[in-house]
């Protein structure tokens, strides 16, 4: 019997649509062709991207003419899943990203985006809801919840391994978040300022990469700790266990936040997280019990969580086994990843018992 084929909608070089391409071709023996838009949705860019997404229409349709894909996969609820939905071809899946696709919420192409996304809910065979922020969203927007499967990816274990014995005289914390605006790294650099004027020791190794670098690499040296701030760049997925298993504290602090993978990477790798207090990490992070959730922007607030955690080695040790657990629990990859392969073969076998 010949392979069955995907095509996935979405860009390729992000490690979520990884991960989810990779678990399909482990657990599902799925062939995947992939098709990308080419300009970001950032700043004017928005008005080529829309240009480009017109166009995209005749694109996906001539693929799928060429390629006959089985099935259609698309990230975003928006942009690639209504390419995805009008298609025409059958059955596809979508996957909000966010606790919203819809977002920034004042963004002038609001209305736009919900209507895309109305159409792309009612297209869709099954719609991905990788944590319950995004199953709540889905719920208000009145899309039909028979279709959505609640479920994160989540990651390998064998891969992200579990390190808990770690240096405790120095916090050593580690961010592995792109270097955009919404990630907030400007907060994280100014309170790693304010433990310096304490006297408490510290490194601070921040991962990736964006258009904030050069801003912040420039506020770490006007603050005075460029020489315990390392900008590492962007490093590739098969070595970001390294640096997490060295990291004793991981750091978040985004404005709007899904089901993060970097945070479940830093939980499963025995890191102690200190992330922002959104819906979506108060899935994962109960404040005090294995985390600690800061307040959004407040740089003086997430200095004193991080003295308190340097000073509470006991508690914090005590999260990360938990943590650990936790990742092995609900978002082990290999499991995951087998249900949701099995389920898009039921959905293609469904729709060629019927056709």
């Amino acid at each position: 019997m010949s392979k069955k084929r995907i095509l996935f909608l979405g860009e390729t070089y992000r490690a979520d649509a990884i991960t989810w391409m990779n678990g399909l071709k482990e657990f599902g023996d799925f062939e995947i062709v992939t098709w990308e838009l080419k300009s970001n949705s950032n700043g004017l860019n928005r008005v080529k991207r829309l240009l480009e997404l017109a166009k995209a229409i005749f694109a996906i349709k001539s693929i799928v003419n060429k390629f006959n894909p089985d099935m259609v996969i698309a990230e975003r609820t928006t942009s690639y899943g209504f390419l995805a939905a009008i298609s025409s071809k059958k059955p596809i899946a979508i996957a909000q990203q966010g606790h919203s696709d819809l977002w920034p919420q004042n963004s002038p192409l609001y209305f736009l985006k919900k209507i895309l996304q109305d159409y792309a809910f009612k297209k869709a065979a099954i719609i991905h809801a990788w944590g319950d922020v995004m199953a709540k969203h889905m719920e208000e927007s009145k899309a039909d919840m028979s279709k959505v499967m609640l479920l994160p990816k989540g990651i390998n274990l064998d891969f992200f391994e579990y390190n808990n014995i770690h240096e405790d005289s120095e916090i050593h914390a580690i961010v592995t978040r792109a270097l955009q605006p919404e990630y907030k790294h400007e907060t994280i650099i100014k309170a790693f300022s304010i433990l310096k004027q304490k006297k408490i020791p510290f490194k601070l190794t921040i991962i990736g990469d964006g258009v904030e670098l050069n801003r912040l690499t420039l506020l770490a040296k006007e603050l005075g700790i460029d020489n315990q701030v390392y900008f590492v760049g962007r490093v590739k997925n098969i070595n970001i266990p390294k640096y997490l298993r060295m990291a004793n504290v991981y750091i978040s602090m985004p404005i709007t936040e899904g089901v993060s993978a970097s945070l479940l990477e830093a939980m499963a790798s025995g890191c102690f997280p200190i992330v922002s207090d959104l819906p979506g990490n108060r899935s994962w992070i109960i404040n005090k019990a294995n985390g600690l959730l800061v307040e959004i922007e407040n740089h003086f607030t997430l200095a004193d969580e991080l003295e308190w955690a340097f000073h509470n080695i006991d508690f914090t040790k005590k999260a990360i086994a938990e943590n650990r657990k936790l990742v092995e629990e609900k978002a082990n990859y290999k499991k995951n990843m087998k249900k949701i392969a099995n389920r898009y073969h039921d959905l293609i076998n469904i729709k060629s018992f019927t056709t």
